[in-house]
């Protein structure tokens, strides 16, 4: 069961990103799986209100919390108890902070103005007096013995811990309410900030005794505040006001809000190995994960289009200050990225360029399966199980394994008792009757009247354990009769009876009407291994056989997809299409499974796993999603970065002529993209256009025409001949798509200042119409009539 109440903090396991601790006024702790959203540890409550947590480092499962009224604790997340208690305060407790870089110090600040220090056991411990409560600390991510307070005054206070003073070394004033949270960057040495309720945040410079920069936006008081782990100057911020801000400290622009929640803000947190994808919690009992990969979308594409590392990673020595400058590409700076890069520079270009994306993809993804997708990648590349993580079998199972971990599975479970028939009406006279009537039947040898008698007083046990007299066919009927009976009454009982006559496809059936698609797939998966044999397959038939196991019949394979596609359509429907992807690829369906993510707009996933595969199948998806990740770079004047990301794939010189004949600037940058593309430039274009042009090769005139800076004479010319072919009575979609394609790259300055109107408004007619044929093609039905009703609304217009 979730919070009751008010969720004041979240916190990442520093060993684990995929538990999520949080601390809520219900005076409980949780402990989350954010793979499945299952709550997997609770702590026992009655501590009143808990208003911060913070772990313990590494690996120690450990968290230490504050309260309202119980001043501040340790809670063994294994065992389930409280193993340290602090009193030192008179009140509430407002944060707790576990030192990272020296494990044994604790700090806690509160309503009653200290800021105290304390081993982990409880000695040592220092006082730091502030002149009005403390609302919250920080421990310096680059210095063990510094920390940072934020006070009722509107003051932020650093102190220096080693030493026997009890006076800050810095004191930061500006703030005109109190300060709620403070945090210093994990990135930028020197450099904190803090939040208020007086609704900005001021980032500070330790080093140069002045307030860098004001972060004005939120209406409400500021209480959520955290650094990326790999962008230096991007902060995240939580309000009373119900958003979420993203700002890019250099200048102070709030470059993203978020308002899905529905009540005040007040924890942010990330994980270093998932520095892409951040939980926030709020007063409205909820906890919701984030991905930041959009704002960054330029860094995944340049790494899919090979640009040098010094335009990707910063150095790994210290942030460079172009990285800082205004209107500077955000370079990757965390721990993670340096890791990566150390093994790149390892390998001395060893490292397939696959493997690289793999790594990098795992830094950008989300916990919604990625990770569970990259292991079946590796199982249908025929790599070792070994390899698998531990916690693999909690995702989606490739098929080969599912049998052996669910009956690892079964072993670890007390079998239910099967559930005694309940008989349904009939007077007890009745039944005497017809029982006495049986009695005779079976004393005559009339075994199959006793049986339906049997079935008719609801006592099918002793119908079925008989049957077998007449014949097993006989036997066969009545289990499949049982087994229809007791699926129309939606029992679980049924079960069985469907295994034993080998009835998996309404088996099936009915697991996928009450939504059990897993099992689905687990009873077609284990016919598929030979676990349900025909009964017409006698011992020596059997004994025969490989393994003496039939191999799986083409019934068995459909069933076993069916049951598949429908799991995977769920999740697809539920919002996962990296879930419904993991679902084809568990029976090694690369094509539908990168079919899901185009669908689901995973782009760089699919350009990652497609490369990683290594697979023919892969390689149409991989060449589509890098075009579609350069239309993305077009959309944002990267015309650069669009041209690189097509030279990855094969075939490339009509997608290269397509981005030029679209590129937007002026006539240098367009001759510079040419350039680039190995094209000639504009005037040259507009020669060769002519040339083609007397030749009548209509495609290579309207190519170099729309290279050139009259782009509009290819409409001239070549719309008269498009719509002579679509007044033809049976229309080549092959022969018209491509032309209708091309001519739809014209510069939209160039197709808006046209003169000739006619051509425009034809152009967008087409265009629609014949996406809709292309669509029907292709059978994607639910776009066919929005198209044809654009192109309808375009021609009445």
């Amino acid at each position: 069961m979730g919070h009751v109440e008010t969720i004041f903090e979240c916190q990442f396991k520093p060993d684990n990103a995929n538990l999520l601790a949080t601390a809520s006024f219900d005076g409980t702790i949780k402990v989350w799986d954010v793979n499945t959203m299952k709550c997997e540890f609770a702590s026992h409550g009655n501590e009143g209100v808990i208003y911060s947590i913070s772990w313990a480092p590494a690996d120690l499962n450990c968290i230490a919390a504050s309260t309202s009224k119980n001043g501040a604790f340790i809670w063994d997340m294994n065992k389930n108890k409280i193993i340290h208690r602090y009193q030192e305060h008179k009140g509430g407790v407002y944060c707790v902070a576990w030192n990272h870089l020296d494990s044994r110090k604790i700090a806690t600040c509160g309503s009653d103005g200290y800021c105290i220090i304390r081993n982990v056991d409880g000695s040592g411990v220092q006082r730091y007096k502030h002149s009005s409560c403390v609302f919250g600390c920080d421990w310096s991510t680059n210095n063990k013995d510094m920390i940072a307070t934020g006070t009722e005054e509107g003051k932020v206070h650093v102190y220096y811990t080693a030493t026997t003073s009890n006076q800050p070394i810095k004191v930061f004033t500006g703030h005109t309410a109190k300060i709620f949270r403070v945090k210093w960057s994990p990135l930028r040495e020197g450099i904190l900030c803090s939040g208020s309720d007086d609704g900005t945040i001021r980032i500070w410079d330790y080093t140069q005794d002045f307030c860098v920069n004001v972060l004005n936006g939120h209406t409400a008081p500021v209480r959520g505040l955290l650094w990326n782990l790999e962008i230096p100057y991007l902060l995240l911020s939580g309000s009373w006001d119900y958003a979420i801000r993203v700002w890019d400290t250099r200048d102070g622009a709030c470059i993203d809000v978020a308002l899905d929640h529905g009540a005040d803000v007040y924890g942010l947190t990330s994980h270093y190995s998932r520095p892409m994808t951040l939980a926030s919690c709020s007063r409205d009992s909820t906890v919701r994960i984030w991905s930041l990969s959009d704002i960054i979308a330029s860094v995944q594409m340049k790494i899919i289009a090979k640009r040098p590392w010094k335009e990707i990673i910063n150095s790994p020595v210290c942030i460079s200050e172009h990285s800082m400058t205004v209107g500077c590409e955000p370079l990757l700076s965390g721990r993670l990225t340096r890791d990566i890069k150390f093994k790149i520079d390892q390998s001395k270009g060893t490292i397939q360029y696959d493997v690289i994306l793999k790594w990098f993809s795992e830094l950008f993804m989300i916990p919604n399966g990625c990770k569970n997708l990259w292991e079946l990648v590796s199982i249908v590349n025929g790599e070792d199980d070994i390899l698998l993580s531990q916690d693999y079998d909690k995702g989606i199972l490739h098929t080969k394994h599912l049998l052996k971990y669910k009956a690892s599975d079964a072993q670890q479970l007390q079998l239910a008792k099967l559930s005694q028939y309940r008989r349904l009406g009939g007077s007890r006279s009745c039944e005497e009757k017809l029982r006495e009537a049986a009695n005779i039947h079976i004393k005559l040898g009339n075994i199959s009247t006793y049986c339906e008698l049997m079935i008719q007083l609801d006592e099918w046990e002793k119908a079925l354990s008989i049957a077998p007299a007449i014949s097993m066919q006989y036997w066969s009927s009545l289990v499949k009769r049982r087994g229809e009976y007791l699926c129309r009454q939606d029992n679980d009982e049924c079960i069985p009876y469907f295994i034993a006559t080998n009835h998996l496809q309404e088996l099936t059936d009915y697991f996928c009407k009450h939504g059990r698609l897993n099992d689905a797939v687990c009873v077609a998966q284990a016919a598929v291994e030979g676990a349900f044999q025909e009964l017409s397959v006698n011992n020596e038939q059997t004994a025969s056989l490989p393994n003496g196991v039939a191999g799986p019949s083409e019934d068995q394979l459909r069933i076993l997809t069916d049951a598949v596609d429908k799991l995977a359509f769920w999740h697809f429907q539920d919002g996962s299409p990296v879930r419904s992807a993991c679902c084809h690829l568990s029976i090694g369906d690369i094509k539908k499974a990168l079919s899901k993510l185009m669908r689901g707009n995973e782009l760089e996933l699919v350009v990652s796993i497609g490369s990683a595969l290594k697979s023919s199948d892969a390689t149409p998806f991989v060449s589509m999603a890098i075009k579609l990740l350069s239309r993305r770079c077009e959309r944002l004047k990267k015309w650069d970065l669009a041209i690189d990301l097509l030279k990855t794939i094969p075939d490339n010189r009509l997608d290269l002529i397509k981005v030029c004949a679209r590129c937007q600037g002026s006539s240098s940058e367009i001759n510079h993209c040419h350039q680039q593309c190995g094209l000639p430039d504009m005037d040259e274009c507009l020669s060769l256009a002519e040339e083609f042009k007397s030749k009548d090769n209509l495609m290579e005139f309207v190519k170099y025409c729309l290279l050139s800076s009259s782009p509009e004479l290819a409409l001239e010319v070549a719309m008269p001949e498009l719509k002579d072919k679509l007044k033809s009575t049976t229309i080549h979609l092959d022969s018209v798509a491509p032309l209708v394609d091309l001519l739809s790259c014209i510069r939209k300055c160039r197709l808006k200042r046209l003169k000739n109107a006619q051509l425009r408004t034809e152009l967008l007619i087409i265009s629609a119409y014949v996406g809709a044929l292309k669509a029907l093609q292709n059978q994607y039905d639910d776009v066919v009539i929005p198209m044809l009703q654009h192109a309808r609304y375009q021609n009445h217009s």
